[in-house]
């Protein structure tokens, strides 16, 4: 696995990348995994890790972890997140070709983000004889110009739609996270057969619907009857800057405090933004031990995202909001893969508009049985969509027939008709291994 974000990051892609690199361990496998050192979201390495020096670790189960230096700028700008995202591809280059000569992998397995990394897990697969499967969490290149840090008709941007293009061309295999942005990937012309869709996952486990107050609150001093929550990265793709408006807004109300637990390059602008509001705390991630007795705080999840950002990425964290068995209401636009997941177990109001969402915020603060119901809908959304066993046992079975090219062990009999498990395979990752020879050939 080549990817930049890793444990012992605790939010967004690591979370999941993670997940994943130890699940595949856990049934089996060999995993080697290449990663940035530790920085997100603060945006600086952290205390312990800093240096010019590649660091290897293994984890319990046996995956083996190298973790490379890289630039990380205090300020995250559009050209400085290019050279953030270089930096890595240079140094996981040497240990990504040793790899793929030495170890010599079955699946070069590459996340997105660092789109710019990707040419680096596809030489080491090449070098290595292997599959080379790249999986996009979000669209970096248009999301860029979404939240602005690029301008579409820049010669940089030019520049970063053709190298999109040129990538997604190469890899055997190209998954995502949702069907709208399994419909882009299609738009941008990589082969129906090479495509899937790869869902993340909640932690079904650890997050689950508290039947009592969660202890947080009195540790934290919030003693007003409702807490509504944002927990998760602070940056500028989220459209974040919609928090202190609706708390601004429901200001008059004494029986509801915001909580924003995070950090990340926008914290200090939403502090400025909150200045002199009463109703409104922040507060820095909590250990992923305790993630089940955050989110168990909530009343009400929100997660705002911004316009035009609907089929480029689906917040990583809405999977564990469902799981704790809480509303969300979400900023998006109707029809989008956000407002489908969240359909039935929250509430969306368009991106930016402050008044609606302060106005449906409080319709549902002061209706308890909607509240209700909508919660329970959300775990039983989780449990239906998000489960991460089934996922990851999805994904192991896709590896090994990718791996066969669909050829048949010689002591199995393949079924006369396909099973119900197969019908499930093949629509979440559906396997075209005579296609895919031909257009490797």
């Amino acid at each position: 696995m080549l990817g930049i974000n890793y444990a012992p990051e605790i939010i967004s892609t690591a979370v999941y990348n993670t997940d994943l690199a130890e699940g595949m361990a856990s049934r089996g496998a060999e995993v080697r995994v290449v990663a940035a050192k530790p920085y997100y979201p603060e945006w600086r390495v952290r205390k312990g890790w800093r240096g010019p020096f590649w660091r290897n670790r293994r984890s319990e189960t046996g995956v083996k972890i190298t973790h490379c230096p890289l630039y990380v700028p205090a300020n995250p700008t559009g050209l400085k997140r290019i050279l953030h995202h270089a930096s890595f591809a240079i140094t996981a280059l040497p240990i990504a070709l040793w790899r793929g000569l030495v170890w010599r992998p079955d699946i070069v397995f590459v996340v997105a983000p660092s789109m710019i990394s990707a040419p680096v897990g596809w030489l080491a697969a090449r070098l290595a004889g292997a599959k080379a499967w790249l999986h996009i969490q979000d669209f970096e290149v248009e999301a860029a110009f979404a939240t602005g840090l690029l301008k579409p008709e820049s010669r940089i941007a030019r520049a970063a739609r053709a190298f999109e293009h040129w990538v997604l061309r190469r890899f055997d295999r190209v998954s995502t996270i949702s069907a709208p942005m399994v419909a882009k990937l299609r738009q941008k012309q990589v082969p129906q057969e090479r495509v899937c869709e790869l869902r993340n996952w909640a932690n079904l486990e650890k997050v689950k619907p508290l039947e009592r107050p969660s202890p947080m609150r009195t540790e934290l001093g919030i003693h007003t009857p409702h807490v509504v929550l944002y927990s998760g990265n602070l940056a500028n793709k989220q459209g974040l800057e919609i928090i202190p408006d609706i708390a601004r807004r429901l200001d008059h109300r004494r029986d509801v405090t915001f909580v924003v637990c995070g950090d990340g390059p926008l914290r200090s602008r939403l502090e400025e933004m909150s200045r002199g509001l009463s109703n409104i705390r922040f507060l820095p991630l909590q250990p992923i031990e305790r993630l089940g007795e955050l989110l168990g705080m909530a009343d009400i999840h929100l997660l705002p995202q911004i316009a035009g950002a609907a089929d480029l990425v689906l917040p990583s964290k809405l999977t564990n909001m469902l799981a704790s068995g809480r509303p969300v209401l979400a900023t998006t636009e109707p029809g989008t893969a956000l407002a489908d997941e969240v359909e039935g177990a929250g509430l969306v109001t368009r991106p930016g508009d402050g008044a609606a969402a302060a106005e449906a915020l409080s319709a549902l603060l002061d209706d308890p049985e909607r509240r209700a119901a909508l919660g329970t809908r959300a775990r039983a959304l989780a449990l239906e969509r998000w489960d991460a066993t089934r996922t990851l046992n999805e994904l192991k079975s896709a590896f090994e027939l990718l791996c066969s090219d669909g050829r048949t062990a010689p002591h199995e009999t393949p079924p006369t008709e396909p099973t119900s498990t197969d019908l499930a395979l093949n629509s979440r990752f559906p396997l075209n291994p005579k296609a895919l020879r031909q257009q490797n050939r």
